[in-house]
């Protein structure tokens, strides 16, 4: 079964190509700044009911030099026989569109990611047919992004960084850095902070990672398009009045949660102004047993 992780370890490529770059610097292997990069079809099957097909495939086009395909797999553990597919894709994809393949195999812990780095003979009686080496991309090579500025200038592979290091404790200081820079991107451009933060929100899923993820977006005051109770409660300040918006985004919450609220409560909260103090009562609002709750802390 195809996992959210797993997808979104491929699919970052497919949609956010220049990526590569900063991943062939880590790698070793030069690639020119304005390479062009063009998804090619993913099936690689010649017959039915033989069905193979590989993640991602990119034909790479560098500026400097001939075009090559970029076979990318998302790899969570070491899976017998992977290696004959792999050797398989290779080498029909080079068949097929008569260009130099390469092979990227992108992990989340190191001893998949050692062994997937191969290299994977096919052979006999001490005679090698074919050998594969397979580029890897995993916890051992790609950086630890700790830094809201570095983040902010490669929100890609900050995000892949994330995810590469999504089991160690490292992945915090990632998150937040990238929370950080995404804050300050949604000013500029609101569509690449909202692709990314549904992203990490949907492939870290309900890991540990997810959880630190969502507790960290949940101090967010708006992103567009999600949905949240944060954003409702912005939205309705847009045409209302903030105070009146964000009311009615604590309201709803403990209405959802199935929290009664008596007149005295609802009347506290919707006659007040103050802002910093309702951002409070929002928070709260998801987690508190009793309405009363919100206010505890207070005169």
């Amino acid at each position: 079964m195809v996992t959210s992780a797993h997808e979104g370890m491929h699919r970052i490529f497919q949609e956010r190509p220049e990526i590569l770059g900063s991943v062939f610097e880590v790698l070793g292997v030069p690639l020119s700044a304005k390479a062009t990069v063009d998804a090619v079809t993913t099936d690689v099957t010649e017959a039915r009911p033989l069905e193979r097909r590989v993640d991602t495939v990119l034909r790479i086009g560098p500026s400097d030099g001939e075009d090559f395909l970029l076979a990318i797999e998302s790899q969570s553990g070491k899976v017998a026989g992977k290696e004959a597919s792999w050797a398989y894709y290779v080498a029909y994809l080079q068949a097929k569109f008569r260009l130099p393949v390469l092979l990227l195999v992108v992990c989340q812990d190191g001893p998949t990611a050692k062994w997937a780095a191969g290299p994977f003979d096919c052979g006999t009686r001490g005679w090698t047919a074919l050998r594969v080496y397979p580029l890897v991309a995993g916890p051992d090579n790609l950086p630890v992004i700790t830094d809201a500025r570095t983040a902010a200038k490669n929100l890609a592979l900050a995000v892949l960084s994330a995810l590469a290091h999504a089991r160690n404790p490292d992945c915090d200081a990632i998150l937040e850095a990238i929370s950080s820079a995404l804050q300050e991107l949604r000013e500029t451009d609101p569509d690449t902070a909202e692709y990314f933060f549904d992203f990490l929100e949907v492939t870290l899923g309900k890991t540990p990672a997810g959880e630190k993820w969502n507790r960290i977006m949940s101090f967010v005051s708006y992103f567009p398009g999600r949905g949240t109770v944060r954003e409702m409660a912005y939205l309705e300040g847009k045409t209302e009045g903030r105070a009146e918006g964000e009311a009615k985004g604590i309201l709803s919450v403990l209405e959802v949660r199935g929290i009664p609220v008596t007149d005295s409560v609802r009347e506290r909260i919707t006659s007040c102004t103050d802002l910093d103090r309702m951002d409070t009562w929002l928070e709260r609002s998801r987690t508190v047993e009793r309405a009363e709750e919100l206010f505890d802390d207070e005169s």
